[in-house]
């Protein structure tokens, strides 16, 4: 009797408050759309991290001819010069950091310069004699490029040492910034969708204040009185958490797994599955923000 009770007070509320509630479940819509933008994001940086991490490399560019380097005062590096940086990469003290060592003569590097700049104003544009020859270290740990660097930063015949990990830390960077934005967003909309809660809760209560009274003096309990006004904001604010994991995943599907998979081949993207794991998390932040704000109004409005 006190379920089926509770249960037609809520729906009363709901359809009193009809355009209030519409106004909730939008604003939770949007705010935690902003929410799970920012963890899909954080997710496809992890994956990219793994994947590219796992894939860069550090480049120990030997000197050419004529280059003005300071550690090509004598010129073109020499074989002796040469032989000592391999061994001195295959020693002993940079076996922990060093997985592979594999060295580009000039004809593949000339070959890989061609083949980048097919089609373009700078193929062949370098002769293949002033090609820089170089050793391509793939270490075990791609942090530790420091090491590498200090080793052979002052080494006679280096011309200079190069991190492909910094270009991906700018990358990462930037997609880093986009979720300090998207949360920043999230969190001013969440505040919102809170007071918007609040007042609905508020004006929802002010509406049945007779009900209310008359179940004061019946001696109802503070749970009784205040459990109906608390499952309006709490399925209002689900079912707009519930849409906004169902936008994620369409997003995803068509844009991510769909367009921009065919485009970006060779690398996993977030997938379907990876919104159906971030769901639930939308569902219970959306019912927590719905049952504090309430809480927090009705202790104010509707206490015996």
């Amino acid at each position: 009797m006190r379920a089926g009770f509770i249960l037609s007070e809520v729906w009363s509320g709901l359809r009193r408050n009809f355009s209030m509630v519409l106004s909730v479940v939008l604003v939770t819509f949007v705010s935690l759309l902003f929410v799970g933008a920012a963890i899909l994001l954080q997710m496809q940086v992890g994956q990219m991290k793994d994947f590219w991490y796992d894939r860069v490399q550090v480049s120990v560019f030997l000197c050419p001819p004529d280059s003005e380097a300071t550690n090509c005062v004598d010129g073109e590096v020499t074989g002796d010069q040469k032989d000592q940086i391999r061994a001195e990469l295959e020693s002993s003290e940079l076996a922990p950091y060093v997985d592979k060592v594999y060295f580009e003569d000039k004809s593949e590097a000339y070959e890989h310069f061609q083949d980048q700049f097919k089609g373009t104003s700078l193929e062949g544009t370098v002769p293949e004699d002033e090609m820089n020859e170089s050793f391509r270290v793939k270490l075990k740990d791609a942090e530790k490029y420091d090491i590498i660097k200090e080793t052979f930063s002052s080494t006679p015949g280096v011309e200079e040492v190069v991190d492909q990990n910094q270009l991906l830390d700018r990358l990462f960077g930037v997609l880093n910034i986009a979720t300090i934005v998207a949360v920043a967003i999230a969190g001013i909309m969440l505040v919102c969708a809170m007071l918007l809660i609040a007042t609905t809760i508020r004006l929802s209560a002010f509406s049945r204040r007779r009900e209310t009274g008359i179940m004061r003096l019946v001696g109802a309990s503070n749970t009784f009185i205040q459990l109906p006004f608390l499952l309006e904001g709490v399925i209002a604010s689900a079912i707009g958490a519930t849409l906004s994991a169902g936008a994620l995943g369409l997003l995803v599907h068509f844009g991510i797994s769909g367009w921009l998979q065919n485009q970006a081949t060779g690398f996993s993207l977030i997938s379907g599955w990876d919104v159906l794991l971030i769901a639930p998390v939308l569902i219970v932040i959306g019912v927590l923000m719905a049952g504090a704000s309430s809480l927090i109004t009705l202790n104010k409005y509707t206490k015996v």
